[in-house]
């Protein structure tokens, strides 16, 4: 499959079967979210995966999104660790974090898997219940499991702003 078909085909998965994913798939996950480009190449990042009934339960404390997913990943972003940028002091860690998780998702659909970003949960719940979580901003959790049979793209799946509003070349 080429990445253009990659990019159309993957969508929002909120559904799945009962079918645990095997821990080569989610060390192939990790090693992809690992090779993610960030910002001279500071790697403000860190991944946790959630993938014991025990965990599971402590993330769905703080989202009613977990879509039953028996594995679930989160990815942070060090403010501290980040580059920043010297002329207006922005930080990029959000954004490196942002590229590992888009990096993770395209990854996650090429192994057949499926996944959606919640970016609706608590961080401080989030982080009440993994402490470890506390130095970092979360930037999405992803539940990832094989797809149900029932699982399929959203109606606004294919719904896209014309591309006249989107791009300008200049």
């Amino acid at each position: 499959m080429s990445f253009t078909e990659l990019a159309h085909e993957r969508y929002s998965c909120r559904m799945f079967s009962d079918k645990k994913v095997e821990q080569e798939k989610i060390e192939k996950i990790i090693e992809v979210g690992m090779a993610a480009p960030t910002a001279v190449n500071a790697q403000p990042v860190k991944i946790w995966v959630m993938n014991t009934p025990e965990s599971v339960a402590k993330v769905a404390k703080a989202t009613n999104y977990t879509f039953k997913a028996q594995t679930i990943f989160a990815v942070g972003a060090s403010k501290e660790n980040g580059w920043v940028r010297p002329f207006d002091n922005k930080i990029f860690s959000e954004i490196d974090a942002t590229i590992v998780a888009t990096h993770m998702m395209l990854e996650i659909h090429d192994l057949g898997l499926g996944t959606t970003w919640v970016g609706y949960f608590d961080p401080a719940k989030l982080q009440e219940q993994f402490p470890q979580m506390k130095e970092y901003d979360i930037v999405g959790l992803f539940p990832t499991g094989y797809p149900s049979d029932d699982a399929k793209p959203s109606p606004r799946h294919t719904e896209s702003k014309p591309e006249s509003e989107m791009v300008e070349i200049l």
